[in-house]
């Protein structure tokens, strides 16, 4: 090779060199100018919730639940899990005011939140007091109590149902309680005579629901109700008017009136007003002024409006009994009660709905039932059939306002089908 040649194989080379390693060198300078990052799922750095349980972090610690066993006290709860006797005894002397821990009650829940130790130590007992209600007993280092409240979720719902027989039953079997059949009866009480029905009457039905926990504790108040009755259509919705709720038709007159029309929840009548009955006691035919509602012994009894106690007292064939005057107009009288409500007195007032005795068989009677008398203008008539005033219609001031409600309602109610068009339950979360 000549050494003319030698810069020129140097130069090819050296260019060589360049085209084959340049790549490397740009990708070196691009890595130092954007550094590499490695992907982290958020995910995972997202601290899971704590687990709570009323009102507490309890993750770490070691739940118990139990109910309350016949004739157990807190001291046999507590004791096996390293609580002292000073402080139980500390413990029940400020609980007073809060709860009674000498009235805890057979087969209610309660709940031990311990530590995870060999001896289970408890941190807090917890008793459930009633469906919406729970004690908190706090066994720290401070020992305290607190009463505190379940949180309620009320849920709208709405049924379809035909009667068979009568209105409890058909109820019953729908899984619902029987204050809502009470409450239903009150709404149309002077609308239809809830004794009389006949089999294949209809009725929708929307109403409040509450729920603690998922489980229903209690029907709250009614929205609105569709009842076919006779083939006649009679619809109820609830308006308050700014004095409270009240019930109104489809064209805006109350349902109401100024006295309930039962004096006690929706049961059977035994007798009714008549001027010639076959007494079962005198076994003989007499005049029968009142009207007898069979019901459980104790059953409460309830003033069929606002007045004032004329008597509260016992006698020979009456038995314990209530006389209230509602007005220059009205009066009724309550008989053979098991007993008066306490407090219930001559020249007392009493509240239309008010509890004022009881069910019995007191005087001159064969068994548990309620004898109700009413008085007009002085004299005895049949209190199921008598023609009181209704209660205000909506106002004109309000009319828009209720029709709006009101239609919002109906269509609810058209959204329910009866049991023969496979019925569906209406249900949305107020």
């Amino acid at each position: 090779m000549s050494k003319k040649n030698i810069p020129f194989i140097l130069l090819i080379a050296f260019s060589a060199i360049i085209y084959f390693t340049l790549p490397y060198f740009n990708h070196s300078v691009e890595v130092s100018e954007t550094p590499k990052t490695t992907s982290i799922d958020s995910a995972s750095l997202i601290k899971p919730e704590p687990k709570m349980l009323y009102g507490m972090v309890v993750d770490s610690l070691v739940i118990i639940e139990d109910k309350i066993k016949r004739n157990q006290n807190i001291a046999e709860i507590l004791l096996p899990h390293n609580v002292t006797n000073e402080a139980i005894y500390q413990l029940a002397k400020i609980s007073k005011e809060v709860f009674d821990v000498r009235k805890l009650v057979a087969n209610k829940k309660y709940t031990l939140i311990c530590e995870r130790d060999s001896l289970k130590t408890a941190k807090a007992f917890v008793y459930e007091h009633n469906s919406t209600e729970y004690v908190v007993f706090n066994l720290r280092d401070s020992i305290s109590v607190e009463k505190k409240q379940k949180e309620i979720q009320i849920v709208e719902k709405g049924v379809a149902g035909i009667i068979e027989s009568n209105l409890s039953v058909t109820m019953q079997e729908l899984g619902l309680s029987p204050q809502l059949t009470n409450d239903f009866v009150d709404v149309f009480a002077w609308q239809i005579d809830f004794f009389r029905l006949q089999k294949g009457d209809k009725f929708k039905l929307i109403y409040e629901d509450h729920l603690v926990e998922g489980q229903s504790i209690g029907s709250g108040k009614i929205k609105s109700i569709y009842f076919e009755h006779f083939g006649n259509d009679f619809y109820g919705f609830h308006y308050d008017q700014g004095d409270g709720i009240d019930y109104f038709d489809e064209n805006g007159n109350s349902l109401r009136k100024a006295l309930l029309k039962y004096p006690l929840d929706f049961t059977r009548i035994s007798s009714r007003y008549s001027g010639n009955r076959y007494h079962p006691v005198q076994k003989r035919y007499k005049a029968h002024r009142g009207t007898d509602f069979a019901a459980p012994r104790g059953t409460p009894i309830r003033s069929v409006g606002d007045g004032i106690v004329l008597e509260a007292r016992y006698q020979k064939y009456n038995g314990n009994y209530v006389k209230v005057k509602h007005n220059a107009t009205y009066t009724t009288q309550y008989l053979h009660m098991s007993g008066i409500k306490s407090g219930i007195r001559p020249g007392m007032k009493v509240r239309q709905g008010d509890i004022i005795g009881y069910v019995g068989s007191t005087g001159l009677a064969t068994g548990n039932h309620l004898c109700y008398r009413f008085w007009k203008n002085g004299v005895q008539i049949d209190a199921l059939k008598v023609d009181l005033p209704p209660s205000a219609p909506i106002k004109k001031e309000n009319a828009l306002a209720f029709n709006l409600k009101k239609n919002q309602m109906l269509n609810q109610l058209e959204m329910i089908n009866f049991p023969e068009e496979n019925a569906t339950v209406f249900a949305s979360v107020k």
